[in-house]
């Protein structure tokens, strides 16, 4: 019995009653025979193909022709790999009051599960990542180049809080050199998976770097709670498929497992073990329910009901700011890219990040 994530008990629990929030923060590995995977996909675990699956992982490093095991699923001893867990699918609910008090009780409840070690965070100034800050109360870290937006944002939000921050100064030399480690780790040489790796796996280096073994992450929080601007648009953005706003959102929440695979990958790649508050079972179970009018409002502000429940937390100035995705906010994406134009792959050349990308990692 491997099991990462949680105890073997709760699992098979899980498994008897199909339950699929059981009140982890994700889990997978083996358990009697049976290799388990989480609904959400938080904890990655691959089988390999150059066996027929019989060898596993958590990190695919470690096998020949690695493949992840769905979110969801459980593999039996003799192969079949059969769907156990399905996201539920709740009636709406309008009631601002009602919904953000169970969310509130939710996160709560999140935080009493934490790891009793001291812990860093991922500090970008945002609402999902102060929320993480003030729940972890450790000491706060964001990546970025100096003139960049999550710097400024981080600083400012960190004065209001009375938070210790550490600025990590990203350099077109640190990019270069963490790129082909990053695409070790998690596998992936395309250039959005990398841009966003960037930022965070070099605030773990210099956290791991500084005696801490865990990171927390505001992962999670755009995707349940319509942090998302095409999410905003529904149904008029071609970038998703949905009618409304919230079954936009249940889109996003179906992307996490392979986000997420991403980011666990590179920050243990990192040296650090992450821990994501906001993908906690009790608040994954909080924001299904949500009505598109608590994840968007009519002024278009996005996670609004993550905004007034995270107030009993952080000030309101903070819990109300926007945010800009981590690539752009850290200028991550902006540098990698004239890195790649410096070293001749044009922007007329089809995805000239990713064929920079792999110039790295071939040492080309």
């Amino acid at each position: 019995m491997t099991l990462d994530g949680t105890d073997a008990t709760t699992v098979r629990r899980a498994l008897e009653t199909g339950d699929p929030l059981p009140g982890t923060a994700g889990f997978a590995g083996e358990l009697d025979g049976t290799l388990v995977r989480d609904v959400l996909g938080r904890r990655p675990l691959f089988l390999d193909d150059a066996t027929d699956g019989d060898d596993w992982a958590f990190d695919p490093t470690e096998l020949t022709a690695p493949r992840s095991l769905p979110a969801g699923v459980r593999r039996s001893a003799d192969g079949r790999e059969t769907g156990v867990w399905t996201l539920p699918d709740p009636e709406p609910t309008t009631d601002v009051d009602v919904a953000v008090a169970d969310l509130q009780a939710a996160i709560r409840e999140s935080a009493a599960s934490l790891p009793d070690e001291d812990i860093a965070v991922a500090f970008s100034g945002g609402v999902d990542s102060a929320l993480v800050a003030a729940l972890v109360d450790g000491p706060c870290y964001v990546a970025g180049f100096p003139d960049s937006h999550d710097v400024a944002a981080a600083r400012t939000a960190a004065d209001a809080m009375g938070v210790d921050l550490t600025v990590v100064e990203l350099t077109h030399d640190a990019i270069e050199r963490a790129v082909p480690e990053i695409v070790q780790a998690m596998g992936r040489t395309n250039a959005m998976d990398v841009q966003i790796s960037l930022p965070l796996y070099l605030v773990a280096e210099r956290v791991a770097a500084d005696g801490f073994d865990h990171l927390a992450v505001g992962q999670g929080a755009d995707e349940l709670f319509g942090g998302y601007a095409k999410v905003a648009k529904a149904p008029d953005d071609p970038r998703v498929e949905a009618g409304t706003v919230r079954g936009a959102v249940r889109e996003m929440v179906h992307s996490l497992p392979d986000q997420l695979e991403r980011d666990v990958l590179s920050l243990r790649g990192a040296g650090v073990e992450p821990v994501a508050p906001l993908l906690h079972d009790a608040v994954v179970e909080a924001a299904l329910p949500l009505s598109g009018e608590l994840l968007v409002d009519d002024a278009g502000t996005r996670k609004r009901a993550l905004r007034l429940a995270a107030r009993e937390w952080i000030p309101e100035s903070v819990a109300d700011r926007d945010k800009k995705a981590v690539q752009y906010g850290s200028l991550a994406s902006r540098e990698l890219d004239r890195l790649a134009r410096q070293a001749g792959y044009k922007r007329r050349l089809d995805d000239h990040v990713t064929k920079y990308v792999e110039s790295l990692v071939s040492g080309e």
